[in-house]
């Protein structure tokens, strides 16, 4: 019999049970898209292409926990050649099969942060986003990678911060109470959650220099989030509209999830 989780867990495994769903509009991991996508794609647009000044046509680009491919075809769509990398096969097979459908190519593997399947210096821009949370070694996976990214290369990076407010709205509000639980439970785990300084110190002992931190969060405020996710829970809201209605943007409120970049050094 399979051990029970425990709090310090995440249920990683939920992606090979939903992993299929990436692309459906109505599900959990879809919303994501609709969801999360805007907010960050315009910051990281903004930083690559107005703050460095950098040409994405053919640049190698790496999606490190690139699940069902939502953000890697916005950046093939840039033009960029991205590699996608997933610990899980269903997600991975949902991602060609979508990548595919839609005329990118864009090169799917099957595989783990920890241990990257990539020469030292590939690639010169690097982003993991909703994974840091979500794997067992953040430095490990932090230090791969600034090994496989050039020099002058750049990673691109969101995660959630570890307060009182993060775990009242991704742990008690969207997981573990029932009139309003959007997500499956432990998904997150409140403990694996980082904060920035944490994490810029990460960075910084694998040779990265953060460059800058900023939030990223709803324009609903939480108790509109909250009447919005009763409402879905009652069937008088879609995921897709809920997902567009607490949609996220670029904010100064780093307590829940924030995004950012570093630069690795010449």
């Amino acid at each position: 019999m399979a051990a029970a989780l425990t709090v310090n867990r995440v249920n990683n495994d939920v992606y090979n049970q939903l992993g299929a769903t990436w692309w459906d509009d109505n599900a959990v991991l879809a919303s994501l898209r609709v969801n999360l996508n805007p907010g960050r794609v315009d910051y990281f647009s903004r930083v690559l292409q107005d703050s460095l000044h950098r040409d994405l046509r053919a640049v190698p680009v790496l999606d490190i926990g690139c699940g069902g491919g939502l953000l890697a075809e916005e950046f093939a769509r840039w033009g960029c050649q991205v590699s996608g990398i997933d610990p899980s096969p269903l997600s991975i097979q949902t991602a060609l099969e979508h990548a595919r459908a839609s005329g990118l190519q864009i090169d799917y593997r099957v595989g783990v942060g920890e241990q990257l399947p990539f020469e030292d210096g590939s690639y010169p821009i690097v982003y993991c986003c909703d994974a840091l949370e979500h794997v067992d070694d953040v430095d490990c996976v932090v230090g791969e990678i600034a090994r496989v990214l050039q020099p002058g290369g750049i990673f691109l990076y969101d995660t959630i911060n570890r307060t009182f407010p993060s775990k009242l709205v991704m742990i008690k509000l969207l997981q573990d109470w029932s009139a309003t639980s959007l997500l499956p439970r432990n998904l997150h785990v409140w403990d694996k959650f980082i904060t920035p300084s944490e994490l810029q110190h990460i960075l910084a002992s694998n040779g990265l220099v953060n460059q800058q931190t900023v939030g990223l969060s709803p324009v609903a405020n939480p108790l509109a989030l909250t009447v919005a996710l009763v409402r879905r829970k009652r069937g008088s809201l879609t995921v897709e509209q809920l997902s567009r209605w607490a949609r996220h943007r670029q904010s100064k409120d780093l307590s829940v999830t924030y995004m950012g970049y570093a630069l690795k050094p010449l």
